[in-house]
C-alpha cells in the first residue's frame, strides 16, 4: 500500500524499521537481480569541499511497483572531533517510479550504516571459508558495530579482535558488542598480530593511508574493505590487492575511489585484474571461493541499489504500520 502524502522519517523510526537480517536479504536479492540483468545499473555524483564531500547516488528499481531512489550523502571524517557530529550524514528520496511523485524522505544514516554492513555479509557468505571463526575488525565506530552484527548472521565467529587508533573505542567496543552478541571480543594493538589470528578481516576507518599490509596476511583471509569510499580514503596494501582475488561492489566505483583505485594508481593492477563483481557470483555467473588458501577482497565503496533496496523496504514497511501515522506531510 502506498501513502497518499510523502512519508518523513527520522533516523530513530528508520532504525526501528530496519532489522540486519531484513537489509541482509534486501542487498542479496539486490545483487543477484543486478547480476541476472534485472536493474539498470546505478549512477553516482560527487563533489568535495575542503573538510569533506557530498555524494549523490541514484537507483532504479524495476518491479511490481518502480520506484526511484536518490541519496545525498555527506561525508566529514572531522566531524566527531571538531562539531560532536557523525561522520556521514544525508537523506534519501524514494519517488514513484511511474509518475515521479516523492513518496518518502528519510534519514540516511542507519540505512548507510546497515546496507554497508549488510553487503559485506553478503560478501562473507560466498567468499569467506564457511568454518571462519575468527574475525580482525579495524575500526571500531558505528559502522563496525553494524558489520560484526550483520557478519555474525551468516558466520559461526566465536573471537573477535578490536583495533582502533582509539584504543579507548576499542576496549569500549569489545565490552558492549561482546555482551549483546554473546561471543569473545578483545581489544589489540598488535594488528599484525591480530591478522594472522584471524580467519576475516573488516576494515571500516577512514584512513588515508593503507595499513592492512601484504605481509600480516595469512592465506585463506577474507577481507572486507569498507573503508574507502573516496578517491583519498586507503587501507588495504596496493601489493596485496594485486596478490589477492578481488571482487567489487561495483567495478567501475572500485577502480575509481575504492582501494583498487590505489593499485591501479601504483601500476600494481589493471581493472582487467578484478576477479568479479559481487553480483556475478550470487547470480552464479562466476564461482566465489575456489580453495581454502586464497585471499579474497572485496572492495567496497558502496553503490546506490544496496541504499535504494533497504530505503524501499522502510518505506513499504512504514505504509503498512501504525509507526508512518503522525510522521507524514502533504505532497
Amino acid at each position: 500500500m502506498k501513502l497518499e502524502q510523502t512519508l518523513l522519517l527520522s533516523r530513530r523510526e528508520v532504525a526501528q524499521l530496519l532489522t540486519i537480517p531484513e537489509c541482509i536479504d534486501a542487498v542479496e536479492t539486490m545483487f543477484r537481480r543486478l547480476g541476472e540483468n534485472k536493474l539498470p545499473p546505478p549512477g553516482i555524483l560527487g563533489i568535495k569541499s575542503k573538510h569533506g564531500s557530498l555524494h549523490i547516488k541514484a537507483g532504479l528499481l524495476p518491479g511490481e511497483c518502480d520506484y526511484i531512489v536518490a541519496k545525498l550523502n555527506t561525508n566529514f571524517p572531522r566531524n566527531r572531533a571538531e562539531h560532536d557530529l557523525p561522520t556521514i550524514q544525508g537523506l534519501i528520496v524514494v519517488c514513484d517510479g511511474a509518475n515521479g511523485r516523492p513518496l518518502a524522505v528519510l534519514d540516511s544514516i542507519d540505512i548507510t550504516i546497515k546496507r554497508t554492513a549488510a553487503a559485506s555479509a553478503v560478501a562473507a557468505k560466498y567468499l569467506a571459508r564457511p568454518d571462519s571463526s575468527v574475525a580482525a575488525v579495524c575500526g571500531c565506530g558505528q559502522q563496525a558495530a553494524a558489520q560484526l552484527r550483520a557478519i555474525c548472521a551468516v558466520l559461526p565467529l566465536e573471537k573477535v579482535y578490536a583495533f582502533d587508533s582509539d584504543q579507548a573505542m576499542a576496549e569500549n567496543f569489545a565490552v558492549t558488542l561482546g555482551q549483546e552478541l554473546s561471543i569473545a571480543i578483545e581489544s589489540a594493538g598488535d594488528l599484525p598480530s591480530m591478522l594472522e589470528r584471524s580467519d576475516m578481516c573488516i576494515a571500516c576507518t577512514t584512513a588515508t593511508e593503507f595499513f592492512v599490509r601484504q605481509g600480516d596476511v595469512p592465506p585463506g583471509m577474507f577481507i572486507a574493505a569498507v573503508g574507502a569510499d573516496d578517491s583519498h580514503k586507503q587501507e588495504i596494501d596496493p601489493a596485496l590487492m594485486a596478490s589477492a582475488k578481488v571482487v567489487a561492489d561495483s567495478l567501475d566505483q572500485s577502480c575509481t575511489i575504492g582501494d583498487t583505485h590505489h593499485a591501479i594508481a601504483a601500476g600494481l593492477m589493471s581493472k582487467e585484474d578484478v576477479y568479479a563483481e559481487l553480483s556475478e557470483i550470487v547470480a552464479n555467473k562466476k564461482p566465489g571461493r575456489t580453495n581454502d588458501d586464497e585471499i579474497i577482497i572485496f572492495d567496497s565503496p558502496g553503490i546506490a541499489l544496496e541504499d535504494a533496496v533497504a530505503a524501499v523496504a522502510v518505506y513499504e514497511k512504514a505504509s503498512e504500520s501504525k509507526l508512518a501515522m503522525g510522521f507524514y506531510f502533504a505532497a
